[in-house]
């Protein structure tokens, strides 16, 4: 160490009272000889004609090509003899965390408590979907009686004090979902944190029998341990060098994958729980033609939503249409609509179908359902008339089924008979006498009248309607975000972290390693790169010849 010191003193660097942050770089040779390699990479804040001027690092190169390097950090010894400490500046996220009483952070980040929570979670939203969330009271009365109840306790006063029939804005849903990221903050802070620091430290072992009880180990006869770097830097491995002693680490990105993987967490939870707090929701079935205005549509679906601008668009339905299939089944719906400002200029246009819907603003228009409004008939040559259509009850099924009546005869008479008009779509209607006996199919605008009772009739057109779904969801963008980091951070932390020791013993070198994944892999891994390092082979003396 004297003689390391000797070299350094007449290179004047000695510390500088304007030097920030700095870090000291250097090798320490055992050689007696006076070669001497010393990097230096520094920040110094002077001060010249009123201003602060950033010198660059800067490096005193010896005669050695490129041995490897040791990095002084906080816990190792310097050229006095003294600890070089590092200055540590606390994060804004955590700085908080350091107030909290270690029990407290202990009891939080205790992992079967983390799993419990996360069970807890999982059954609420599991709940969720069984109980039909936004209900009247009347609703929950009937289906969770107080007289036959499920699971013979759950009753409706469950659901309604709870607040269970908005699931997830309830005060034990969010409560839960609080204290599980609590759980995971606390844990990547006491845990996670700490785990990186020490991966991140550097360190040699002086006694062969240590490196020998590593998870690897092995003895290179003949060999020297700057070769065994050289072959490590190739691979990737960060080298440092002390003496006889090195020690190498890869792969030090998947020790921050745990704590990626928690953050990732906490951007889908605080997404999810923005858009249970913070959203608005909507629904409204529109005949083609008309027009309404977004805000009187959505309804606040938390206590955190808060209206914008948009909301005083006005959405018009220009057409609707139907795609069949060759069945004649119902295969797509579109919708186009125009959306208008205040002044009535249009902003934006577009024709939305189911799985395509239209957005703007923060709102997001959804093709969710359909209906047929009217009929406009043609009788007796007048007309045309706007016959409203009806939505008919069926039983069973998922079909759809409309009808209208057109009355034939003295409107006043107590019997008022007629022709009944029925759809299943907008492709044709049937229609039947004043008897209720089948009279025909009709497409509408095929312009083929039918004449019924005495009365012709022509189908003009059959006016559909859309069912539209409006929804503002500000959670989307960081649940998204949250889930792209989860599937990066979690490929991540497969990378395995290998740390590797090696110590010169005479000619013979002593290696030993561990890693923290793929541990099958790692000993023929390592025994690849130990086969580069070369042999050394001493000149033969001619009695030896």
């Amino acid at each position: 160490m004297s003689h390391v010191q000797s070299q350094i003193l007449p290179l004047n660097l000695k510390p500088y009272p304007l030097i920030h942050n700095s870090r000291i770089l250097g090798v320490y040779s055992n050689n007696k000889a006076r070669t001497f390699s010393f990097n230096l990479t520094c920040k110094l804040n002077t001060v010249k004609g009123g201003k602060t001027i950033k010198e660059k690092s800067g490096s005193v190169p010896g005669n050695d090509g490129a041995p490897p390097i040791v990095e002084m950090e906080e816990g190792s010894r310097g050229n006095d003899g003294k600890k070089v400490e590092k200055l540590k500046n606390s994060g804004v996220g955590f700085g908080l965390l350091k107030k909290f009483p270690r029990k407290v952070l202990g009891i939080l980040s205790n992992l079967p408590l983390a799993i419990a929570e996360m069970f807890a979670v999982a059954a609420l939203m599991a709940l969720g979907t069984f109980i039909d969330q936004g209900e009247a009271p009347d609703y929950y009365f009937q289906k969770f009686p107080e007289d036959h109840p499920p699971l013979g306790f759950f009753t409706w006063r469950w659901v309604l004090t709870l607040g269970f029939d908005h699931m997830f804005s309830s005060p034990v849903f969010l409560g839960t979902l609080a204290l599980l990221g609590a759980s995971l903050v606390a844990c990547t802070y006491t845990t996670q944190i700490p785990l990186v620091k020490v991966a991140r430290r550097w360190s040699f072992l002086q006694s062969a029998d240590i490196i020998r009880k590593q998870e690897y180990a092995d003895t290179l006869p003949r060999a020297s341990v700057k070769d065994l770097g050289v072959i490590l830097m190739g691979a990737g491995y960060e080298v440092f060098s002390k003496g006889p002693a090195l020690y190498a680490f890869k792969g030090l990105a998947g020790r921050f994958a745990p704590i990626g993987v928690h953050l990732s967490l906490l951007l889908v939870m605080s997404g999810g729980t923005l858009s249970a707090v913070g959203s608005f929701r909507g629904a409204v079935t529109v005949p083609q033609g008309l027009s309404f205005v977004a805000g009187d549509v959505l309804a606040p679906f938390g206590f955190l939503s808060t209206p914008s601008d948009a909301f005083s668009t006005e959405i018009r339905v220009n057409r609707f249409t139907m795609d069949y299939y060759d069945s004649g089944e119902v295969a797509q719906y579109h919708t186009d609509l125009s959306l208008f400002d205040l002044n009535g200029k249009e902003v934006m246009r577009k024709t939305i179908s189911v799985n395509d819907p239209l957005r703007y603003g923060g709102i997001t228009i959804y093709q969710t359902d359909w209906s047929i409004s009217a009929l406009q008939v043609l009788k007796d040559g007048e007309g045309p008339f706007n016959l409203a259509m009806a939505p008919l009850q069926m039983n069973g099924g998922d079909k759809k089924l409309f009808g209208t009546f057109l009355p034939v005869g003295d409107d006043n008479s107590p019997n008022v008979k007629g022709i009944s008009m029925l759809a299943r779509d907008l492709q044709s209607i049937i229609l039947y006498d004043k008897e209720g006996k089948f009279a025909g199919v009709r497409r509408p605008n095929s312009k083929l009248p039918i004449e019924i009772d005495g009365t012709k009739i022509v189908i003009e057109d059959a006016i559909g309607s859309s069912g539209l779904d409006l929804k503002t969801d500000p959670g989307v963008p960081i649940v998204y975000a949250g889930f792209g980091a989860l599937m990066l951070t979690t490929c991540i932390s497969y990378l395995s972290h290998t740390q590797l020791w090696a110590l010169q013993d005479g000619t013979s070198v002593v290696v030993g390693g561990k890693t923290n994944r793929a541990k099958g892999e790692f000993p023929g891994t390592i025994n690849r790169l130990l086969d580069q390092v070369p042999e050394l082979v001493e000149s033969s003396s001619p009695k030896e010849t």
